[in-house]
């Protein structure tokens, strides 16, 4: 029965991950010439690791990690703490709750792209009311200071439904008589919480934020869709660098030895976040 998903696994994720470290050492292009491609060795690696570029993506794939994570799986825990006191139509809300995740990406970015549209829409008349007039509008997604914190109100708004079910399961795990005994200590709301519920979520917490630095780290369609990358690499991403220099430069060998430094800094933080959260156990 495991059969088919291995072979699935190696065609399909496996073998071409293979293959990259194979491609990495050459100058292959995409689509190949009738020149063949050269051995060039770490050239490559050297290359990605003196561009500017490269570590200006990284640097905005870090900052948008250190935004997205605390600010989806906030909002993930709030939503699941509410629906799980909530007493009717629960299984209606948790599927309303839900929906963005399952929604395409990229209708998502196209009615985002519609909010945050400059200088009408939705987003700047929501400010211009609520300020009489006296807010400015904002190219929300044309400015440096900006593109970057609205491309993480996008993702955190249309993915938190996944980390919402798992905290929503680690909610209704959790020992009723806790909360009992908590109140015959005369607990209010906040201490049950800090004392009863987040303790209760330790592993589900693990679990969550690997799942959601993972994700972040892997940013793109919402990158390519929106800014392309703009303004001034400001949005710019590893998957996105990868992208540029594999598809729209050919440079598919230099593209599977950035790839291959992804995977490396993937690991790197998976690894060092899961021996950091483990030693809070």
């Amino acid at each position: 029965m495991m059969l088919p998903a291995l072979v699935f696994l190696s065609v399909f994720i496996i073998f071409p991950f293979l293959m990259s470290f194979r491609l990495a050492l050459t100058n292959q292009s995409l689509i190949p010439g009738p020149i063949p491609a050269k051995f060039v060795a770490l050239r490559n690696f050297k290359d990605i690791l003196t561009d500017t570029d490269f570590w200006q993506a990284l640097w905005n794939v870090v900052r948008f990690t250190l935004m997205v994570v605390p600010l989806q799986c906030g909002f993930a825990l709030l939503v699941a703490f509410l629906l799980d006191r909530q007493k009717t139509a629960k299984n209606f809300f948790r599927g309303v709750f839900f929906l963005p995740y399952i929604t395409p990406i990229v209708i998502v970015c196209v009615i985002w792209a519609t909010v945050l549209q400059y200088p009408a829409g939705v987003m700047n008349t929501v400010f211009q009311l609520l300020s009489f007039g006296l807010f400015q509008p904002v190219d929300w997604l044309g400015t440096p200071f900006t593109a970057l914190p609205s491309i993480v109100m996008l993702s955190a708004w249309q993915a938190y439904g996944f980390q919402m079910i798992i905290y929503l399961a680690g909610l209704q795990n959790i020992n009723e008589e806790l909360y009992e005994a908590a109140e015959i200590d005369g607990t209010n709301a906040r201490q049950k919480f800090l004392y009863v519920t987040w303790p209760s979520l330790a592993q589900t917490n693990i679990l969550v934020f690997i799942i959601t630095t993972i994700q972040a780290l892997k940013l793109f369609t919402q990158v390519n869709i929106l800014t392309n990358g703009g303004p001034r690499g400001t949005t710019n991403t590893i998957v996105h660098y990868i992208y540029e220099a594999g598809f729209v430069g050919q440079k598919i060998g230099y593209a599977s030895a950035a790839s291959i430094l992804l995977f490396i800094f993937v690991v790197g933080v998976f690894l060092f976040q899961r021996r950091l959260l483990g030693d809070t156990n």
